[in-house]
């Protein structure tokens, strides 16, 4: 999976995946971590992570509580890796969509990546709760010594992000569908509201709906750019 996703890139013009772990495993021990990952899944779907145990997630996969923690060390150590796999999912996707729509305009690009990540941020905010990949999260599902100043913009993820939307703001410009931009600031600000707590926060404090939002984010970040452009010319 990770070479079709590492080939799409290319075929893409994507930037490369940052490959946060390397997996080299057996196909029984793969199967074994899927199981768990999967068994983890819908119990925090179901109950939110702070309220799930490690026992629980042994019992419901039908293993050893030793062997779970033999895999991993404590809960912290299996949330990252459930948001591991969801980031290996969402990068393979945006793959596929940048090849859909290599010779389409970029504005299109931008748009499903938009909506392909703000389903991403939805099913991170209903089963991982607080922790939404960032260290600001819920401590039941941290990891054990993990620094605070650990920051969001530090992350591989959000690095990976970054050059991702660098080239599609700086692609819209050379084709001529936006006027020139700050690139770097426009793509700060897009990715600081699509900062998993940020989102969470307007989900459930602000009560936005999860289109609401989406269709926010297209007026700023779609038609809006795409208006002051007409406004130059």
């Amino acid at each position: 999976m990770k070479e079709e996703s590492d080939q799409l890139s290319c075929l893409a013009g994507m930037p490369q995946w940052f490959g946060l772990h390397q997996r080299h495993e057996r196909r029984d021990a793969a199967e074994h971590r899927q199981r768990i990952l999967d068994v983890a899944h819908h119990l925090f779907a179901a109950h939110g992570a702070d309220a799930v145990s490690m026992h629980q997630i042994a019992l419901a996969a039908g293993i050893g509580q030793g062997t779970l923690y033999r895999r991993y060390r404590h809960k912290g150590e299996l949330c990252m890796d459930l948001m591991r796999e969801h980031h290996e999912h969402f990068a393979e996707e945006v793959a596929v969509l940048f090849a859909q729509t290599e010779k389409a305009p970029v504005l299109e690009r931008l748009d499903g990546f938009l909506a392909k990540i703000v389903a991403l941020l939805e099913e991170q905010v209903t089963f991982l709760g607080p922790i939404g990949g960032t260290p600001a999260g819920d401590e039941q599902c941290n990891e054990p010594g993990r620094s605070n100043d650990f920051s969001f913009q530090q992350s591989p993820w959000y690095l990976w992000l970054h050059e991702l939307l660098s080239g599609v703001f700086t692609q819209a410009v050379e084709r001529g569908e936006l006027a020139a931009l700050d690139v770097p600031f426009t793509v700060d600000t897009t990715l600081a509201v699509l900062n998993p707590p940020f989102y969470r926060f307007q989900r459930l404090e602000r009560g936005f709906s999860q289109e609401r939002i989406l269709q926010g984010l297209r007026r700023i970040y779609i038609e809006g750019v795409y208006i002051s452009s007409a406004l130059v010319d």
